[in-house]
């Protein structure tokens, strides 16, 4: 993996060909200096959106881009700073830019998704065919196939030349004991290569159980530096085997990271993740 900072006046949304993921933000919920963990996946002439945080399309204006230029999303769950941008991405897609962007999501969670968060703001707008709208007339849905014989529940997609993987993760309440008792979240497995946990409580098995079974290069995961709650906390993720945090960066970590910039070295992890830098990864692990 090599790691650059953007330099160009527009971000761009394609490359030759090699995997990269560039985070919009990589600070916690209210965050003021990192803008929120949203990650932008790009390889070829592919790109996915994980996550769309409120503060999103502000951060893609100042990177060059509208929200509009981004074509499909994945959402990991339903808190708003990931996907309190899905309205501006929904309505500009429907009246201004007149094409409907695509999202992969599960029917399960697109129930939730619409229900529960977006109707009220999108559904009532207009009728259409004598109806109130629905999240087919916004969105360009894409279904996941699910996985058999997974440690846990977890869906496959591809697009284009981007391979997805997406586990359940357990984030929210802080009480539940596994993800199936947890409301619905996820995290993704990217190519078979790289871990991105987003949102969830320090969960051990998780990370053995798909260390196991995937040779993973990176894992970026979710970081508070305080224990409980419905974050994993930096002291639990130090439990880790050491071959494990060496491959760890650290995302949605709060504003005062830097008085714990020395603790992360010390306890080995990667590094923290940045906002605006590249995490590229070769087109072959021999390469």
């Amino acid at each position: 993996m090599k790691i650059r900072k953007h330099k160009d006046k527009t971000l761009s949304l394609a490359n030759d060909g090699f995997l990269s993921l560039f985070f919009i933000g990589t600070g916690s919920a209210f965050s003021k200096r990192q803008y929120q963990t949203n990650l932008l996946i790009i390889k070829g002439k592919d790109h996915i959106l994980v996550d769309c945080g409120t503060k999103t399309p502000h951060a893609l204006y100042e990177l060059g881009i509208e929200i509009s230029d981004i074509r499909t999303f994945l959402i990991t769950h339903s808190h708003a700073d990931h996907i309190g941008g899905l309205e501006e991405a929904m309505l500009t897609g429907r009246y201004v830019k007149r094409q409907k962007p695509s999202i992969i999501v599960t029917k399960i969670y697109q129930n939730l998704l619409w229900d529960l968060s977006l109707r009220g703001g999108s559904g009532f707008n207009e009728e259409h065919e004598g109806m109130v709208l629905s999240f087919g007339d916004m969105w360009n849905v894409i279904y996941p196939n699910w996985l058999e014989c997974y440690p846990r529940e977890t869906h496959e997609v591809t697009l284009g030349s981007i391979n997805i993987k997406m586990f359940r993760t357990k984030h929210i309440p802080d009480y539940p004991g596994s993800w199936q008792n947890s409301f619905w979240s996820c995290g993704i497995i990217i190519d078979d290569r790289v871990m991105f946990t987003s949102d969830t409580r320090f969960d051990r098995d998780l990370i053995d159980s798909f260390s196991e079974r995937f040779d993973l290069e990176m894992i970026f995961h979710d970081c508070q530096f305080f224990t409980g709650g419905v974050h994993a906390g930096i002291e639990e993720l130090n439990t880790l085997p050491s071959d494990i945090k060496e491959k760890i960066i650290l995302v949605h970590y709060s504003d005062n990271w830097e008085r714990f910039e020395d603790k992360v070295a010390e306890y080995g992890f990667h590094s923290l993740g940045r906002k605006w830098q590249y995490y590229d990864f070769p087109m072959s692990k021999s390469v």
